[in-house]
Protein backbone atom coordinates (compact mmCIF):
# COMPACT_ATOMS: atom_id res chain seq x y z
CA UNK A 1 0.00 0.00 0.00
CA UNK A 2 1.00 3.54 -1.24
CA UNK A 3 -0.36 6.71 0.10
CA UNK A 4 0.74 6.72 3.42
CA UNK A 5 3.30 9.48 3.61
CA UNK A 6 1.97 13.41 3.56
CA UNK A 7 4.72 16.49 3.08
CA UNK A 8 8.08 17.46 1.29
CA UNK A 9 10.51 19.18 3.29
CA UNK A 10 8.05 18.46 7.04
CA UNK A 11 6.64 14.74 6.43
CA UNK A 12 4.43 12.89 8.20
CA UNK A 13 4.75 8.66 7.50
CA UNK A 14 1.71 7.13 9.52
CA UNK A 15 1.15 3.36 10.06
CA UNK A 16 -1.31 0.95 12.15
CA UNK A 17 -4.98 0.02 11.85
CA UNK A 18 -8.00 0.60 14.45
CA UNK A 19 -7.49 -2.64 15.85
CA UNK A 20 -4.03 -3.50 15.90
CA UNK A 21 -1.61 -3.17 18.67
CA UNK A 22 -0.59 0.31 17.79
CA UNK A 23 -0.70 3.17 15.56
CA UNK A 24 2.27 5.02 14.85
CA UNK A 25 4.41 7.67 12.31
CA UNK A 26 7.45 8.79 11.86
CA UNK A 27 8.11 12.61 10.99
CA UNK A 28 11.00 13.76 9.28
CA UNK A 29 12.38 17.23 8.07
CA UNK A 30 11.76 19.05 11.21
CA UNK A 31 14.72 21.68 12.42
CA UNK A 32 16.71 20.54 15.24
CA UNK A 33 16.61 22.67 18.85
CA UNK A 34 13.13 22.70 18.75
CA UNK A 35 12.00 22.74 22.67
CA UNK A 36 9.07 20.63 22.83
CA UNK A 37 5.62 21.61 24.71
CA UNK A 38 4.56 17.84 25.17
CA UNK A 39 1.67 18.83 27.08
CA UNK A 40 0.52 20.87 23.61
CA UNK A 41 0.98 17.56 21.89
CA UNK A 42 -1.14 15.83 24.59
CA UNK A 43 -3.72 18.03 24.30
CA UNK A 44 -4.52 17.57 21.17
CA UNK A 45 -4.32 14.61 21.41
CA UNK A 46 -7.36 14.72 24.62
CA UNK A 47 -9.24 17.09 21.90
CA UNK A 48 -9.46 14.37 19.33
CA UNK A 49 -9.67 10.97 21.38
CA UNK A 50 -12.82 9.33 21.66
CA UNK A 51 -15.21 8.89 24.75
CA UNK A 52 -14.34 12.72 25.33
CA UNK A 53 -18.38 13.64 25.75
CA UNK A 54 -21.79 11.82 25.46
CA UNK A 55 -21.87 13.20 21.72
CA UNK A 56 -18.75 11.22 20.81
CA UNK A 57 -18.35 7.53 20.71
CA UNK A 58 -17.51 5.45 23.82
CA UNK A 59 -14.85 3.93 22.60
CA UNK A 60 -12.19 4.50 25.50
CA UNK A 61 -8.45 5.24 24.37
CA UNK A 62 -6.19 7.09 26.63
CA UNK A 63 -4.17 7.87 23.16
CA UNK A 64 -0.96 8.88 25.11
CA UNK A 65 2.15 9.62 22.98
CA UNK A 66 5.10 7.63 23.00
CA UNK A 67 7.76 9.34 21.22
CA UNK A 68 10.87 6.89 20.28
CA UNK A 69 13.71 9.17 18.67
CA UNK A 70 14.39 12.46 17.20
CA UNK A 71 14.22 14.35 20.48
CA UNK A 72 16.72 14.46 23.53
CA UNK A 73 16.82 16.67 26.82
CA UNK A 74 13.49 17.59 25.13
CA UNK A 75 14.53 19.26 22.32
CA UNK A 76 14.31 17.87 18.26
CA UNK A 77 17.42 16.66 17.25
CA UNK A 78 16.88 16.97 13.54
CA UNK A 79 16.68 13.45 12.82
CA UNK A 80 13.37 11.38 12.24
CA UNK A 81 10.96 11.57 15.05
CA UNK A 82 9.58 8.41 15.55
CA UNK A 83 6.27 7.60 17.77
CA UNK A 84 3.45 4.80 18.82
CA UNK A 85 -0.37 5.51 19.79
CA UNK A 86 -0.59 2.35 21.72
CA UNK A 87 -4.49 0.63 21.39
CA UNK A 88 -5.97 -0.36 24.43
CA UNK A 89 -9.45 -0.17 24.08
CA UNK A 90 -10.39 -2.73 21.09
CA UNK A 91 -13.61 -4.60 20.80
CA UNK A 92 -13.03 -6.52 17.35
CA UNK A 93 -15.77 -8.94 18.70
CA UNK A 94 -18.36 -5.78 17.53
CA UNK A 95 -16.99 -6.47 14.04
CA UNK A 96 -17.37 -10.24 13.57
CA UNK A 97 -21.08 -9.91 12.06
CA UNK A 98 -19.50 -8.17 8.92
CA UNK A 99 -16.72 -10.07 8.31
CA UNK A 100 -18.47 -11.45 5.14
CA UNK A 101 -20.25 -8.41 4.59
CA UNK A 102 -19.57 -5.06 2.90
CA UNK A 103 -20.92 -1.68 4.48
CA UNK A 104 -22.41 0.98 2.39
CA UNK A 105 -20.76 4.09 2.37
CA UNK A 106 -17.67 2.21 3.83
CA UNK A 107 -14.44 1.49 2.12
CA UNK A 108 -15.01 -1.81 2.54
CA UNK A 109 -15.93 -3.23 -0.75
CA UNK A 110 -13.19 -1.21 -2.60
CA UNK A 111 -10.40 -2.32 0.01
CA UNK A 112 -10.93 -6.12 -0.53
CA UNK A 113 -11.76 -5.91 -4.44
CA UNK A 114 -8.51 -3.65 -4.19
CA UNK A 115 -5.84 -5.86 -2.39
CA UNK A 116 -7.96 -9.21 -2.00
CA UNK A 117 -8.13 -8.56 1.46
CA UNK A 118 -9.27 -6.27 4.45
CA UNK A 119 -9.11 -5.84 8.25
CA UNK A 120 -12.81 -6.06 8.83
CA UNK A 121 -12.11 -4.71 12.24
CA UNK A 122 -13.61 -1.32 13.01
CA UNK A 123 -12.34 -0.54 9.03
CA UNK A 124 -8.46 -1.62 10.12
CA UNK A 125 -6.45 1.05 8.02
CA UNK A 126 -9.30 3.18 6.71
CA UNK A 127 -10.61 3.57 10.13
CA UNK A 128 -10.65 6.89 11.07
CA UNK A 129 -8.44 6.12 13.88
CA UNK A 130 -5.45 6.68 12.05
CA UNK A 131 -6.10 10.30 12.17
CA UNK A 132 -4.66 10.38 15.65
CA UNK A 133 -1.50 9.77 14.15
CA UNK A 134 -1.85 13.30 12.14
CA UNK A 135 -2.91 14.79 15.50
CA UNK A 136 1.00 14.54 16.38
CA UNK A 137 2.15 15.84 13.34
CA UNK A 138 0.34 18.45 13.45
CA UNK A 139 0.88 19.50 16.72
CA UNK A 140 4.19 19.63 16.57
CA UNK A 141 4.23 21.59 13.17
CA UNK A 142 2.44 23.88 15.14
CA UNK A 143 5.20 24.78 17.28
CA UNK A 144 7.88 24.68 14.02
CA UNK A 145 5.22 27.89 12.80
CA UNK A 146 4.16 29.02 16.59
CA UNK A 147 4.24 32.95 15.07
CA UNK A 148 1.02 31.16 12.93
CA UNK A 149 -2.19 31.38 14.60
CA UNK A 150 -4.61 28.24 13.61
CA UNK A 151 -7.95 27.62 14.85
CA UNK A 152 -10.51 25.83 13.36
CA UNK A 153 -14.57 25.60 14.92
CA UNK A 154 -17.73 23.71 13.88
CA UNK A 155 -20.14 25.74 11.58
CA UNK A 156 -22.91 23.85 10.97
CA UNK A 157 -24.23 20.38 12.13
CA UNK A 158 -27.09 19.41 9.59
CA UNK A 159 -29.50 22.27 8.85
CA UNK A 160 -28.36 24.37 12.09
CA UNK A 161 -25.75 27.06 10.88
CA UNK A 162 -23.30 29.71 13.06
CA UNK A 163 -25.34 33.25 11.33
CA UNK A 164 -22.30 35.04 12.17
CA UNK A 165 -18.95 35.85 10.55
CA UNK A 166 -15.70 34.20 12.16
CA UNK A 167 -14.42 38.11 12.79
CA UNK A 168 -17.55 38.40 15.02
CA UNK A 169 -16.14 34.80 17.10
CA UNK A 170 -14.69 34.25 20.12
CA UNK A 171 -12.78 31.55 19.15
CA UNK A 172 -11.76 31.11 23.52
CA UNK A 173 -15.12 30.06 22.92
CA UNK A 174 -14.50 26.72 20.94
CA UNK A 175 -13.32 24.57 23.78
CA UNK A 176 -16.27 25.19 26.08
CA UNK A 177 -18.73 23.04 24.95
CA UNK A 178 -18.78 19.61 23.08
CA UNK A 179 -19.67 20.25 19.51
CA UNK A 180 -16.47 22.97 19.44
CA UNK A 181 -19.19 25.56 18.14
CA UNK A 182 -17.77 29.07 19.32
CA UNK A 183 -21.26 30.15 19.30
CA UNK A 184 -22.56 29.49 22.61
CA UNK A 185 -26.49 29.59 21.80
CA UNK A 186 -25.89 27.51 18.40
CA UNK A 187 -23.50 25.09 20.09
CA UNK A 188 -26.68 24.26 22.41
CA UNK A 189 -28.93 23.39 19.21
CA UNK A 190 -26.39 21.32 17.47
CA UNK A 191 -25.70 19.56 21.10
CA UNK A 192 -29.24 18.74 21.45
CA UNK A 193 -29.81 17.89 17.44
CA UNK A 194 -27.08 15.39 17.44
CA UNK A 195 -28.50 13.85 20.88
CA UNK A 196 -31.89 13.02 19.05
CA UNK A 197 -30.02 11.66 16.10
CA UNK A 198 -28.08 9.37 18.40
CA UNK A 199 -31.32 8.23 19.55
CA UNK A 200 -32.86 7.15 16.36
CA UNK A 201 -29.90 5.33 15.76
CA UNK A 202 -28.89 7.58 12.93
CA UNK A 203 -26.15 10.18 11.94
CA UNK A 204 -25.77 13.40 10.43
CA UNK A 205 -23.37 15.13 9.08
CA UNK A 206 -21.85 19.37 9.37
CA UNK A 207 -19.13 21.43 8.48
CA UNK A 208 -15.86 22.96 9.85
CA UNK A 209 -14.59 26.05 9.59
CA UNK A 210 -10.57 27.22 9.97
CA UNK A 211 -9.28 30.47 10.16
CA UNK A 212 -5.45 30.76 9.66
CA UNK A 213 -4.04 34.33 10.75
CA UNK A 214 -0.58 35.74 10.82
CA UNK A 215 0.67 34.51 7.88
CA UNK A 216 3.61 35.65 6.41
CA UNK A 217 3.28 36.67 2.69
CA UNK A 218 5.19 33.95 0.59
CA UNK A 219 3.85 30.68 1.53
CA UNK A 220 3.17 28.35 -1.71
CA UNK A 221 3.96 27.83 -4.87
CA UNK A 222 3.27 28.62 -8.11
CA UNK A 223 1.25 26.48 -10.85
CA UNK A 224 0.84 23.00 -9.26
CA UNK A 225 1.78 23.10 -5.72
CA UNK A 226 -0.56 26.40 -4.94
CA UNK A 227 -0.89 26.78 -1.08
CA UNK A 228 -4.79 26.36 -1.22
CA UNK A 229 -4.25 23.27 -3.25
CA UNK A 230 -2.54 21.42 -0.79
CA UNK A 231 -4.82 22.29 2.37
CA UNK A 232 -7.79 21.03 -0.17
CA UNK A 233 -5.74 17.95 -0.68
CA UNK A 234 -5.14 17.60 2.75
CA UNK A 235 -8.73 18.64 3.82
CA UNK A 236 -10.07 15.80 1.42
CA UNK A 237 -7.57 12.71 2.53
CA UNK A 238 -9.11 12.97 6.10
CA UNK A 239 -11.60 10.56 6.59
CA UNK A 240 -15.50 11.35 6.10
CA UNK A 241 -14.51 14.86 4.06
CA UNK A 242 -16.85 15.57 0.92
CA UNK A 243 -16.32 19.09 -0.04
CA UNK A 244 -13.85 22.20 0.53
CA UNK A 245 -13.75 25.72 -0.15
CA UNK A 246 -11.89 28.32 0.69
CA UNK A 247 -12.64 32.11 0.44
CA UNK A 248 -15.29 32.99 -1.42
CA UNK A 249 -15.77 29.37 -2.51
CA UNK A 250 -19.01 28.69 -4.58
CA UNK A 251 -20.72 31.78 -3.30
CA UNK A 252 -18.09 33.25 -5.12
CA UNK A 253 -19.00 32.02 -8.56
CA UNK A 254 -22.52 34.14 -8.23
CA UNK A 255 -20.63 37.01 -8.44
CA UNK A 256 -19.28 39.56 -10.65
CA UNK A 257 -15.71 40.95 -10.97
CA UNK A 258 -16.68 44.15 -9.66
CA UNK A 259 -18.04 42.82 -6.27
CA UNK A 260 -15.73 40.02 -5.96
CA UNK A 261 -12.00 41.62 -6.48
CA UNK A 262 -10.18 42.66 -2.97
CA UNK A 263 -8.85 46.22 -3.30
CA UNK A 264 -5.59 47.40 -1.66
CA UNK A 265 -4.71 49.52 0.76
CA UNK A 266 -1.99 51.61 0.27
CA UNK A 267 0.11 49.28 2.86
CA UNK A 268 -0.43 46.11 0.57
CA UNK A 269 -3.67 44.61 2.71
CA UNK A 270 -6.86 44.06 1.25
CA UNK A 271 -10.19 46.24 1.91
CA UNK A 272 -12.17 42.82 1.56
CA UNK A 273 -10.64 39.20 1.74
CA UNK A 274 -12.81 37.09 -0.72
CA UNK A 275 -9.41 35.52 -2.25
CA UNK A 276 -9.36 33.99 1.12
CA UNK A 277 -5.71 35.15 1.98
CA UNK A 278 -4.47 33.58 -0.67
CA UNK A 279 -3.99 35.06 -4.25
CA UNK A 280 -2.46 32.95 -7.51
CA UNK A 281 -1.40 29.72 -4.72
CA UNK A 282 0.90 32.28 -2.43
CA UNK A 283 -0.55 33.52 0.67
CA UNK A 284 -1.02 37.45 0.57
CA UNK A 285 -0.52 38.21 4.32
CA UNK A 286 -4.45 38.62 4.96
CA UNK A 287 -6.55 35.88 7.04
CA UNK A 288 -6.81 32.19 5.53
CA UNK A 289 -10.17 31.13 5.96
CA UNK A 290 -11.52 27.27 4.92
CA UNK A 291 -14.59 25.39 5.31
CA UNK A 292 -14.53 21.44 4.80
CA UNK A 293 -17.80 19.73 4.78
CA UNK A 294 -18.27 15.84 6.12
CA UNK A 295 -20.43 13.60 5.83
CA UNK A 296 -22.86 11.58 7.90
CA UNK A 297 -20.88 8.71 9.51
CA UNK A 298 -22.08 5.84 7.62
CA UNK A 299 -22.49 3.34 10.42
CA UNK A 300 -25.97 3.97 11.77
CA UNK A 301 -27.01 1.36 14.32
CA UNK A 302 -30.34 0.75 11.81
CA UNK A 303 -31.04 -1.84 9.94
CA UNK A 304 -30.11 -1.69 6.33
CA UNK A 305 -29.63 -3.49 3.06
CA UNK A 306 -25.53 -4.46 2.20
CA UNK A 307 -23.90 -6.89 0.31
CA UNK A 308 -22.67 -9.97 0.94
CA UNK A 309 -19.10 -11.66 -0.82
CA UNK A 310 -21.60 -14.31 -1.88
CA UNK A 311 -23.15 -11.22 -4.05
CA UNK A 312 -26.42 -11.13 -2.23
CA UNK A 313 -28.74 -8.27 0.04
CA UNK A 314 -29.16 -9.38 2.94
CA UNK A 315 -30.37 -7.34 6.27
CA UNK A 316 -27.85 -6.17 8.60
CA UNK A 317 -27.69 -3.36 11.57
CA UNK A 318 -24.68 -1.61 12.98
CA UNK A 319 -22.89 -2.25 16.15
CA UNK A 320 -20.28 -1.41 17.88
CA UNK A 321 -19.06 2.38 19.21
CA UNK A 322 -19.74 5.09 16.57
CA UNK A 323 -20.01 8.71 16.95
CA UNK A 324 -23.68 10.12 15.70
CA UNK A 325 -21.58 13.11 14.46
CA UNK A 326 -17.65 13.21 13.82
CA UNK A 327 -17.47 17.35 12.91
CA UNK A 328 -16.71 17.61 16.64
CA UNK A 329 -13.56 15.06 16.99
CA UNK A 330 -12.23 16.04 13.62
CA UNK A 331 -11.95 20.05 14.51
CA UNK A 332 -8.45 18.88 15.60
CA UNK A 333 -7.61 16.95 12.92
CA UNK A 334 -8.24 19.73 10.33
CA UNK A 335 -5.90 22.23 12.32
CA UNK A 336 -3.51 19.56 12.08
CA UNK A 337 -3.47 18.87 8.40
CA UNK A 338 -3.84 22.82 8.05
CA UNK A 339 -0.07 23.19 10.41
CA UNK A 340 1.42 20.02 8.37
CA UNK A 341 1.11 21.82 5.08
CA UNK A 342 2.00 25.34 6.13
CA UNK A 343 4.88 23.67 8.27
CA UNK A 344 6.10 22.33 4.89
CA UNK A 345 5.22 25.25 2.89
CA UNK A 346 7.17 27.48 5.52
CA UNK A 347 10.31 25.25 5.68
CA UNK A 348 10.17 25.42 1.57
CA UNK A 349 10.53 29.26 1.91
CA UNK A 350 12.97 29.51 4.09
CA UNK A 351 14.84 27.17 1.63
CA UNK A 352 14.29 29.51 -1.45
CA UNK A 353 15.31 32.25 0.51
CA UNK A 354 18.63 30.80 1.44
CA UNK A 355 19.47 30.69 -2.48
Amino acid sequence: MVGNSYGTLFKITTFGESHGEALGGIIEGCPPGIELNFEAIQTEMQRRKPGQSSIVTQRKEDDEVQFLSGIFEGKTTGTPIGFIIPNTNQKSDDYSHIKDTYRPSHADYVYEKKYGIRDYRGGGRSSARETACRVVGGAIAKQVINTISINAFVSSVGEIFIDKPYQELDFSQIESNPVRCPDVATAEKMEQYIKEIKKQGDTVGGTITCVIQNVPIGLGEPVFDKLHAELGKAMLSINAVKGFEFGSGFCGARMKGSEHNDLYNEDGTTKTNLSGGIQGGISNGMDIYFRVAFKPVATLIQKQDVLTNQNTIVEQQGKGRHDPCVVPRAVPIVEAMAALVLADFYLLNKVHNNF
